[in-house]
């Protein structure tokens, strides 16, 4: 159990933060504190969600999986969000929801996330708003993945993780990173390469360091921007 003190040692969430106290207050009454390793997968497509999950110091992707293993990163949900809301209880997504960035989560039952929005009007439209903006996210990755280079790619990738969780450091493979960006891992190999090689990072097996965040904004293509807006005008 958590309550809205122990938010603040564990990390805090900007959705929870923007909602009435009270309806904060009963649905950390039914929080439990996880801390979620890298890699770990919180659900799969069409699985039944059972928790929604409220990332408080982790970074969570959702990746659209297909045949023969590949899969590839549609959207991440940090400190701004909520990961796992079914429309109806026993729903599903189809999505697989996966640990990017290792850390804390707010864990809450499906069934009682949808009694507060179907109990309250204004959790409902809070709610809405934010799926929107993770919608238009996926819209914005979807073209993205199809049109910008891996080199592009990559740096909004990395850029993303650290303004989430305010870290410049990562424990992340070249396996992972290919995983989450549709990528071969010599392509990534390449990226990695070429940022590293124009100082904007230090890399060695299994970690990642930005070292000059400005050159990889330089970069990064435009979708990064246009996300990092979007996202900033959560809780507003």
């Amino acid at each position: 159990m958590i309550d809205g003190g122990s938010s603040v040692r564990l990390g805090k969430n900007r959705f929870l933060e923007v909602i009435p106290a009270a309806q904060r207050n009963r649905l950390m009454r039914s929080a439990e504190p996880v801390v979620v390793e890298i890699r770990t997968v919180l659900f799969e497509p069409g699985e039944p969600i059972d928790f929604a999950d409220f990332p408080l110091t982790s970074v969570i992707s959702l990746v659209t999986p297909f045949r023969r293993g590949a899969s590839v990163e549609v959207a991440t949900v940090g400190n701004e969000g909520i990961v796992g809301v079914p429309m109806v209880l026993g729903g599903s997504l189809a999505f697989r929801a996966v640990v990017s960035v290792a850390g804390s989560i707010a864990r809450v039952p499906a069934a009682t996330l949808l009694s507060e929005v179907h109990g309250d009007g204004h959790f409902h439209e809070r709610l809405d708003s934010y799926l929107q903006t993770l919608f238009g996210q996926i819209a914005q990755s979807t073209a993205c993945n199809r049109l910008h280079s891996t080199t592009a790619r990559l740096s909004g990738w990395l850029l993303t993780r650290s303004d989430r969780v305010g870290a410049d450091e990562f424990a992340i493979t070249l396996e992972f990173l290919g995983q989450m960006l549709g990528c071969r891992r010599a392509a990534v190999a390449k990226s990695v390469d070429t940022l590293r090689t124009a100082g904007f990072i230090r890399h060695r097996p299994g970690h990642v360091v930005l070292v000059d965040v400005p050159g990889l904004e330089a970069v990064a293509c435009e979708c990064y921007a246009t996300i990092k807006h979007e996202l900033a005008g959560i809780g507003k």
